[in-house]
């Protein structure tokens, strides 16, 4: 008996272990149809020096998609890769391969949910339904033990609560086959030169050592939990944890793959404290989300969810230039700078430290900061990354964690015997072939 078809539409989950939209859409339908859509809106330049999405992330979203379809592919399936609007391009397919629903992921900021509405209404007027789940965070907004609007702003509350009366779902089974569409149309992932990037820009991006996809992410995740070393463990200090955001951002790790697999190894004599560094970082992320959730585009503001005038000098270029390019008065900001510029990836004392530098020593307001961690960051996800800067600058969400306490505290954590600041502080531009 036929149960129709099913389009999966990928965004930021980008694997096939613990993928509610897969497993969901595999029960309930004969065949899927995978999709992943490049949106030229992620892509664009900002100005002459800043981008949307910098090559170095566009790097590992490339590698992740390269992945995802190899998977796929392993499974008897294949990804359709397509270029342009979700918008326009989903409903098209939708109705060429006569589907019966499209099955996503939902997100909690301003443009990636205006963008998901926007395809909802282009698919409602071929009546056909968008169906949303909730596959980005350890907890599920479902079993939380208060709606969205009572969600406690401050973060030890939230924590407290939802360890003492929420149970954290088990995984969902991973495929074995996938049926297509006979007639599912081949497609190519576009390089980084058609995503717009120069020559000179594709080759600095050589220099990160992260390659993205589910793969490389569970050989990291393998890596910590056997306690090996690994070209990336060996990079950088033992306090920064785990490395695993980047993969997790793009959700090419699941929280809950993450969370299941180091319980189960903690069982097996894994470290507490490394088990604790990871579940912590978890609920800080599901915290930030839920935020976003809760409170929209408050993040998005100037003044946070301060009620004072936050007073910052008026905004100066030359001063944000010199932050940007690691050109300031203070070594170990400059450090931060050159390899958050060269890999695309810092420790997180590194962020907390840059950020309270150009907030509190060159009053710069927060927000320029955090577009330009958009543009770099490897592991950048809206909510992390515009809540732990509003923290940073003093207007953040949870009163108790806003600012920063012992600064001292976080440079000895970041580098405690002035390596870092050697490694990294006299590096001018990522040289192609860095050796990482």
């Amino acid at each position: 008996m036929n149960k129709d078809t099913i389009l999966v539409w990928f965004r930021n989950d980008l694997r096939v272990r613990d993928n509610e939209i897969l497993w969901q859409a595999l029960a309930k339908a004969d065949k899927v149809v995978p999709v992943y859509v490049f949106d030229p809106r992620q892509f664009i330049a900002l100005s002459d020096k800043t981008q949307k999405t910098g090559v170095i992330r566009a790097k590992f979203i490339v590698e992740s998609v390269h992945d995802l379809k190899h998977s796929l592919q392993q499974l008897g399936a294949d990804l359709l890769v397509a270029s342009g609007y979700p918008e326009e391009i989903l409903p098209t397919l939708a109705e060429r391969y006569q589907v019966k629903e499209v099955y996503h992921h939902r997100e909690v900021a301003k443009e990636e949910t205006d963008v998901s509405s926007l395809v909802e209404e282009a698919l409602w007027k071929k009546r056909l339904n968008l169906r949303h789940f909730i596959g980005h965070t350890l907890y599920h907004k479902e079993d939380l033990p208060f709606p969205i609007k009572d969600i406690p702003d401050a973060f030890a509350t939230f924590r407290k609560k939802i360890e003492r009366e929420t149970a954290i779902r088990p995984m969902v089974a991973t495929p074995t086959t996938i049926d297509v569409p006979e007639e599912l149309e081949r497609s190519t992932i576009p390089t980084l030169t058609a995503l717009g990037y120069t020559d000179q820009q594709i080759a600095l991006a050589q220099a990160s050592p992260f390659k993205g996809g589910e793969h490389e992410g569970l050989k990291q995740l393998d890596a910590v939990l056997s306690d090996t070393s690994n070209h990336l463990i060996d990079e950088f200090p033992a306090n920064d944890g785990t490395l695993l955001s980047p993969w997790i951002a793009l959700g090419c790790l699941s929280p809950h793959t993450v969370y299941h697999t180091v319980k189960a190894a903690e069982a097996d004599g894994l470290s507490k404290k490394i088990v604790q560094t990871i579940v912590f970082g978890l609920l800080w992320r599901d915290y930030f989300r839920f935020m976003f959730k809760k409170h929209g585009n408050k993040f998005f503001l100037a003044n946070g969810f301060s009620n004072n005038f936050v007073a910052t000098e008026k905004f100066s270029a030359s001063k944000f230039d010199h932050w940007k390019n690691g050109k300031t008065t203070d070594a170990t900001v400059n450090a931060i700078m050159h390899q958050l510029n060269t890999i695309g990836f810092i420790p997180y004392p590194a962020r907390i430290l840059a950020a309270h530098y150009l907030v509190n020593d060159l009053g710069i307001n927060h927000l320029f900061g955090a577009a330009y961690f958009e543009d770099k960051l490897i592991d950048y996800s809206p909510a992390s990354n515009y809540g732990n800067w509003a923290h940073v600058a003093g207007v953040g969400s949870s009163v108790k964690d806003n600012g920063v306490k012992d600064i001292k505290k976080i440079q000895a954590l970041l580098d405690p015997d002035g390596a870092y600041v050697e490694r990294w502080g006299n590096i001018k531009t990522a040289p192609t072939g860095l050796n990482i």
